[in-house]
C-alpha cells in the first residue's frame, strides 16, 4: 500500500488542519464542518492528478481547443455519519462521480472501553466494478472501519483504483490498514499522528468528528 502523507509539504491545508484541532475553534460546527469540507477539497485536487487522462475537443464562441479530462470512472463512497461533511468536500471536486455509503462504527467490547469492534449493518451503493473507487473517512484510528468499508463495498465487484482518503491517521491504523486491503491501494492522509489513547482516540487528534460535526450520540 503506498501511503501520502500531506503534512510533510506545506500548503494551505496547514491552516485548515490548525483550526480544526483547536478546541476553541472546534465550539463553532459550522466552521468545524466547512473546514472538514475544504481539507476534502484539497486532498480531492491532490489526487485528481494520479487519474488517467485523455483530451477532448472543446468548441469555445471563436475557436476549438484540446483539453485533457479524467476518464476515469470514479465513484465516491463514505462511511457514515462521521464522513459526510469529508465527502461532500470530495464531492466538490469529484461532482460527476457515483456514491455509495456504508454505515460501519465502532463499538466497545470490554467494560473498560479500551477494546472496541466494528460493527456494519447498511450500504447503499452501485457496483465498485471497472471503477476508481475512493473511500472517504475523516478518522483512521485503528482501521476497522476503513477496513469493513473496503471489504463491504468490493463484494459488489473489482475496481480498477483504489484510493482510500482520511484527514488523521496513527501508525497502528496505517499497519492494519495496509494489511488488509491490496498492495496497489494508495491511503492519503492529511496527518499522521503519534498513536492513541487507551479509549482508541487518536493523540493529538481533534476529538470525535461525528460529534463536533452534528452533536454528540447517545
Amino acid at each position: 500500500m503506498k501511503v501520502i502523507n500531506l503534512s510533510e509539504q506545506n500548503s494551505v491545508m496547514n491552516q485548515f488542519m490548525a483550526e480544526i484541532r483547536d478546541k476553541k475553534y472546534q465550539q463553532n460546527r459550522l466552521l468545524f464542518r466547512n473546514n472538514i469540507q475544504r481539507i476534502g477539497e484539497v486532498m480531492a485536487f491532490e489526487l485528481s492528478k494520479t487519474l488517467d487522462y485523455r483530451p477532448k475537443t472543446v468548441t469555445t464562441p471563436l475557436g476549438t481547443l484540446d483539453i485533457p479530462l479524467p476518464k476515469d470512472d470514479v465513484l465516491l463512497a463514505t462511511v457514515l455519519r462521521a464522513g459526510l461533511p469529508f465527502h461532500e468536500g470530495f464531492l466538490r471536486v469529484f461532482d460527476h462521480a457515483e456514491n455509495g455509503f456504508v454505515s460501519a462504527y465502532r463499538m466497545y467490547t470490554n467494560r473498560e472501553h479500551t477494546e472496541v469492534g466494528i460493527h456494519t449493518e447498511y450500504m447503499a451503493a452501485p457496483s465498485v466494478k471497472g471503477k476508481t473507487l475512493i473511500i472517504v473517512d475523516p478518522m483512521l484510528a485503528t482501521g476497522g472501519s476503513m477496513v469493513a468499508a473496503y471489504q463491504a463495498l468490493l463484494e459488489t465487484g473489482k475496481p480498477s483504483k483504489v484510493h482510500i482518503a482520511s484527514v488523521i491517521g496513527t501508525p497502528e491504523g496505517v499497519e492494519f490498514l495496509g494489511q488488509n486491503v491490496a498492495d496497489d491501494v494508495t491511503l492519503w492522509c492529511a496527518a499522521i499522528d503519534p498513536g492513541m489513547n487507551e479509549h482508541k482516540y487518536i493523540v493529538p487528534g481533534f476529538g470525535d468528528c461525528g460529534d463536533l460535526c452534528y452533536g454528540e450520540k447517545l
